[in-house]
């Protein structure tokens, strides 16, 4: 396994996904409906609400924040992901980055970073967003992350770590959080989970597996990935063909405060 511990940041997370949006857009899984309603809780209205969903991709989360009633700017990058992703009444897409979204001073009252933000520069970002959010403004930070007590899914991840291009930092959004904890004028991180599934045909964890940024789409380590992962699809499987990935979703919410209220 790859031992690059270098910050995400700085390892092409644009382009890095360009060959990757239609499997994204086809096999990344959702999220839970509590989460999403988690995302936007005791803010009000949700029809009344702007929500930046940033480093949006195709819009997997955008348009579950939409279902809810608010508007949604999501922002990505991207223009491979932009164009991949289905329309949505409430969503509205556009180019930008985390630490320049292009959008306006106290312009949004949600940031949302779903799947994302561990691939920003953490300082930069969190100062972007710091402009574009009112006090009470929420950021709301959301991770699908493999549930390694199922025994299919840990036996899934051992696959994927073995082939994967570069380190997989599994779970572990330390450096996220800390980032949050030295800025004075957010409050403290408040850490929800939830339970999910995503069911998948041989095919579909393929695509799901290839979707990853880490994973060879080429070479010896692909040919070794699909040996290995059709071997676990035939222990695993059930009786219909599919298998359940496991997932703990991991929430973490903050609101922008008055820096002098950070410790009260």
């Amino acid at each position: 396994m790859p031992t690059n511990v270098l910050p995400l940041h700085t390892l092409n997370p644009v382009g890095r996904f360009s060959d990757r949006a239609e499997d994204y857009a086809r096999y990344r899984p959702s999220y839970p409906t509590a989460a999403i309603a988690a995302i936007l809780a005791d803010l009000g209205d949700p029809r009344s609400l702007v929500v930046a969903d940033i480093g949006a991709g195709t819009g997997i989360s955008s348009r579950l924040l939409g279902d809810c009633g608010p508007r949604v700017i999501a922002v990505e990058p991207n223009r491979a992901m932009r164009e991949a992703a289905a329309p949505h009444p409430q969503v509205s897409f556009q180019p930008g980055t985390a630490e320049q979204t292009g959008l306006g001073t106290e312009s949004v009252h949600v940031v949302a970073c779903c799947q994302a933000f561990h691939w920003f520069n953490a300082p930069l970002a969190l100062a972007e967003f710091s402009r574009i959010l009112p006090l009470g403004g929420r950021v709301a930070l959301l991770w699908n992350d493999w549930d390694l007590d199922d025994p299919s899914t840990g036996a899934y991840y051992q696959i994927i770590q073995a082939v994967a291009i570069r380190a997989i930092d599994h779970r572990n959004h330390t450096q996220s959080l800390n980032a949050i904890h030295e800025r004075s004028e957010f409050s403290r991180v408040r850490h929800l989970n939830f339970s999910y599934g995503q069911t998948l045909a041989l095919s579909e964890v393929v695509g799901r597996s290839l979707s990853s940024s880490y994973m060879p789409k080429q070479g010896r380590a692909h040919l070794q990935f699909l040996d290995t992962i059709a071997a676990w699809h035939r222990a695993w499987a059930a009786s219909d063909g599919t298998v359940t990935l496991k997932y703990v979703t991991n929430l973490y919410l903050s609101e922008k405060i008055e820096p002098e209220l950070a410790d009260g």
